[in-house]
């Protein structure tokens, strides 16, 4: 049941209310912890903050032979174009069982892209909000899987210009 609860400048607060006037945030879930993720994001902040890299050295750490690059965008964007060698895996589908099969271990070298880190390729890069950037997303899970090795390509590149080679169906 919807509650309405007053206003607080000009909007109107609501409170879902569980039928026997219970609220609804107060009903426990084991499997969905805010305040874990909320204390986890100073951690990965600081964390991403010292992995990000330029296009330079996230080519080079690319070419190394244990490093995985991880692209977390829906399969049918990764289709169309992703960086050459990417291995997919959509944020909706990870799991513990689903990064063991991509990454050999906890302490493999992961790189990851996103869309917001390409210009000029909507059809495969879309933009998204930066709050809602995906490398922020996939950094964070992947830490919650307990992996550290994690590095960000950190600037945003017109693809037209890109040194990084691409694969998909765009390119044949």
């Amino acid at each position: 049941m919807i509650r309405t609860t007053g206003t607080l400048g000009g909007f109107l607060l609501i409170a879902i209310v569980a039928a026997d006037g219970a609220a609804a945030q107060g009903m426990p879930n084991r499997l969905i912890d805010y305040e874990a993720f909320a204390s986890q994001v100073a951690a990965v902040g600081s964390l991403r903050k010292a992995r990000r890299l330029s296009e330079a050295d996230f080519m080079r750490l690319a070419r190394m032979p244990d490093s995985v690059i991880l692209d977390a965008r829906s399969p049918e964007k990764f289709r169309r174009l992703h960086v050459k060698g990417a291995r997919n895996l959509s944020l909706p589908d990870i799991t513990a069982e689903e990064l063991a099969k991509i990454i050999p271990t906890k302490t493999s070298r992961i790189l990851i892209y996103c869309n917001n880190n390409f210009l000029n390729e909507p059809e495969a890069f879309p933009s998204k909000a930066p709050a809602a950037s995906l490398n922020i997303h996939t950094f964070n899970a992947l830490y919650s899987y307990g992996y550290r090795n994690i590095y960000e390509l950190g600037p945003l590149i017109d693809i037209a210009k890109s040194a990084l080679p691409f694969e998909g169906s765009k390119r044949n």
